[in-house]
């Protein structure tokens, strides 16, 4: 797959989308829907845009990488909501939609007489997605946040890190900004589905923090069941041994799974130390969970005594599931991510080459495509409106003079 090229038909061509969201996470639903056909349009604000555009790595375009890669395939119009024009516009522009992006405060859009049942009223079918911090009902309906406060609400962050350490942040710092949008694009595509059969539109809910807590595995029965709180373990699990990283000769690090009796067994065959998997020893989850520090010190000590690549051999030749820790360099680098494509590679107009991940998932007939970068601010809004709306261009002339776009 390369910038550009669509063997098929896309699977989302024909669903239009309005993306009035800000920052990452509702917008990196709508990254997901462009990714794979749907056209969106971005509409920010005429004068202050998307704070995204600030966010991150400046180019010399003026907006972001993280801007650049993650507002790609989507046409950027600006319009002011608040003003009563560019409300007008936008209802307007709703008539002739399938989905709306939105992530503000509860209430917000209810202010500006915007509600989506109101949107429904134009339009029935409509879809409107909200993520906000804590979803549209209850006591913290009406707070903000950010992700990082819903890594802690949601009960993440209380796992992350060392056993006598603090909390610390579990891998991306937007990471339920990231998973709200994979949320809400499959939210979105549900309700477009309820859509298609009963004509009606609904709304997609998601809290910040919800986003995050459904990923906790078995936390929440164990607790309910058991009074058991998962405490911090830094790279250990609590059902399985060894299942962690280790660090070998050259001070590379790696990730090593034994997830079973049988693959713990096919571990010490690689260790050399077939003994280890034997009745009297650690042939059971439950006798090394009982020795959890022996047999992680075991696997330690082996580890450091090997370079990355007789480790990797070695665990290979045993199938015990292994691989390296790594860095954004190591990825690059790596063979396997320039099989599967998963960089890809674009000349953009605005700031020439770029590399920006590849989308996710892989459909073998219908793939994703990379059409173009993040826009310029209002890069659009006339076409959007000269093409949409039939406006001519004394009139958006007008509405540009008045603030609306």
């Amino acid at each position: 797959m390369s910038a550009g090229e669509a063997a098929a038909p896309l699977p989302l061509a024909g669903v239009t989308v309005l993306d009035i969201a800000t920052f990452l996470a509702a917008p990196f639903a709508g990254t997901i829907l462009a990714d794979f056909g749907a056209t969106v349009v971005k509409i920010e604000h005429p004068r202050l845009g998307d704070p995204m555009r600030a966010f991150g790595t400046p180019t010399e375009c003026g907006d972001t990488l993280a801007w650049l890669s993650e507002a790609r395939n989507k046409q950027c119009m600006t319009l002011d909501l608040r003003h009563p024009d560019g409300a007008a516009l936008f209802r307007r522009l709703v008539a002739q939609v399938d989905v709306v992006l939105e992530n503000f405060r509860p209430g917000t859009l209810e202010r500006w007489g915007l509600a989506p049942d109101s949107l429904r009223e134009i339009n029935p079918r409509l879809v409107v997605l909200r993520v906000s911090a804590y979803g549209q009902t209850g006591p913290k309906r009406g707070l903000p946040g950010f992700a990082r406060v819903a890594h802690g609400f949601g009960g993440l962050s209380y796992l992350a890190g060392e056993p006598d350490g603090k909390p610390v942040v579990p891998g991306s710092t937007s990471l339920a900004d990231y998973l709200s949008g994979l949320w809400g694009a499959l939210g979105v595509m549900l309700a477009l589905r309820v859509a298609e059969r009963s004509g009606r539109g609904q709304d997609v809910d998601i809290g910040l923090y919800e986003a995050v807590f459904r990923l906790l595995d078995e936390t929440a029965p164990a607790y309910a069941r058991h009074g058991v709180v998962r405490e911090r373990m830094g790279a250990d699990v609590p059902t399985v041994v060894p299942h962690g990283h280790w660090q070998t000769a050259e001070g590379r690090w790696v990730a090593i799974a034994c997830t079973s009796d049988k693959i713990f067994a096919r571990l010490a065959e690689a260790m050399g130390k077939p003994d280890l998997a034997g009745p009297e020893r650690f042939a059971t989850t439950a006798q090394r969970i009982a020795a959890r520090g022996e047999v992680n010190g075991l696997v330690a000590d082996w580890a450091a005594g090997l370079s990355m690549e007789e480790l990797g051999a070695a665990c290979d030749a045993a199938g015990v599931p292994w691989g390296p820790i790594n860095s954004i360099a190591d990825i690059f680098a790596d063979p396997h991510v320039a099989a599967r494509g998963n960089l890809l590679r674009l000349l953009d107009p605005r700031v020439g080459e770029l590399v920006l991940p590849a989308p996710v998932p892989r459909l073998t007939a219908t793939p994703a495509t990379l059409r173009h970068a993040g826009r310029a601010r209002g890069a659009d809004t006339e076409a959007v409106l000269r093409d949409r709306l039939g406006l001519a261009a004394e009139a958006i002339a007008a509405l540009r003079r008045d603030g609306a776009i």
